[in-house]
């Protein structure tokens, strides 16, 4: 199966190099493309891609905002934010958002491609220490009143979050716990369904915002 993806960007050379790279893959192909974040909309209303990637400092509609609008769509695409500066607010904003992850603009070649393949796999792309250094600076005081379920988790799922806040893959989790893999899968759909998270992402960002586990 070709994997459909549609590239949001305001530099037309990036969006000419990402093409470049996506389509000399054969299983995967660069169904449109957009020079800002209103123009993407119609772009993934009309080509259905598998997975969006996201500039997220773009003019008319940033890529935080457009995120949010396809998250609305019936059926909506996996987002990957691509960025220049990993600290940059605006990469977290679009994680809170939906995104499923996110790539610097300096990422190799090899790593752009496998990012897109499992982002479109349904799994999420972390980077532990970036989330964690971006949620310290935004979530000084933590809220656990802004995230409903937190403390609906049992002990062991509480387990399992806290490996995941560390960007541990299930397999790995199921080590460290000693437990089997469809275990930590049935552990994790817990989580994420308590948490209301779309992702292992957004259930990362629920950790740090309700203070279960500290960024610092």
């Amino acid at each position: 199966m070709t994997l459909r993806v549609v590239i949001a960007d305001d530099e037309a050379l990036i969006r000419a190099g990402l093409r470049i790279i996506l389509d000399a893959e054969p299983d995967l192909s660069v169904v449109g493309e957009a020079a800002d974040g209103a123009a993407v909309i119609p772009v993934v209303r009309r080509e259905r891609p598998d997975v969006v990637l996201m500039d997220v400092r773009m003019p008319a509609l940033d890529g935080i905002q457009a995120t949010r609008r396809l998250l609305t769509l019936d059926d909506p695409p996996k987002v990957l934010v691509v960025t220049t500066f990993e600290n940059d607010d605006y990469v977290y904003d679009a994680l809170r958002a939906g995104a499923s992850g996110f790539l610097l603009k300096r990422t190799r070649p090899d790593d752009l491609i496998k990012a897109v393949k499992l982002v479109a796999a349904g799994e999420s792309l972390l980077f532990p220490a970036a989330i964690r250094t971006l949620a310290g600076r935004r979530n000084a005081v933590p809220a656990p009143g802004r995230v409903p379920g937190i403390d609906r988790l049992t002990g062991r799922e509480g387990d399992v979050l806290r490996l995941m806040t560390q960007g541990l893959s299930n397999n790995e989790i199921a080590a460290e716990l000693v437990v089997s893999q469809e275990t930590v899968k049935t552990h994790v759909g817990n989580v994420l369904a308590k948490l209301g998270a779309r992702d292992r992402t957004q259930a990362v960002i629920a950790a740090y915002e309700s203070g279960f586990v500290s960024p610092r």
